[in-house]
């Protein structure tokens, strides 16, 4: 299994982004996805996940109300759309796959990463 993260960049506070990730594999309906991110001097926390029928989402308390995760699986892609970005949110993204189908909120329920994509947001 291979993940593709894409969609970041440089915004401004206030503004909006869509982060997505492609995964390889046929049986990316089966998979619990979910999205974490790290900043700077800190420790990988958990953003937002979904579980692999898309009826249960859970998200970060820091980030709800601002971010909505997807999910499209003809496209075997995972979305993070991320409203009135602060600051704070600066991170490098990483998208991840629990093959169990749950997802969560913890690291080590996933099994597979992206390679992360940088997110820059200035005052």
């Amino acid at each position: 299994v291979q993940l593709q993260a894409s969609g970041g960049g440089l915004v401004q506070a206030g503004s909006s982004l869509r982060l997505s990730c492609t995964v390889s594999g046929r049986t990316f309906s089966d998979y619990g996805l979910g999205w974490f991110r790290q900043a700077p001097g800190k420790e990988r926390e958990f953003v937002a996940t979904i579980n692999w029928t898309g009826t249960i989402s859970m998200y970060a308390d820091s980030v709800k109300g601002r971010f909505t995760i997807s999910r499209d699986n003809a496209k075997n892609t995972v979305y993070l759309h991320m409203d009135n970005v602060k600051p704070e949110d600066t991170a490098v993204y990483y998208c991840a796959v629990d093959s169990g189908g749950l997802g969560g909120s913890r690291i080590r329920e996933y099994e597979y990463w992206g390679q992360g994509t940088q997110v820059t947001v200035s005052s």
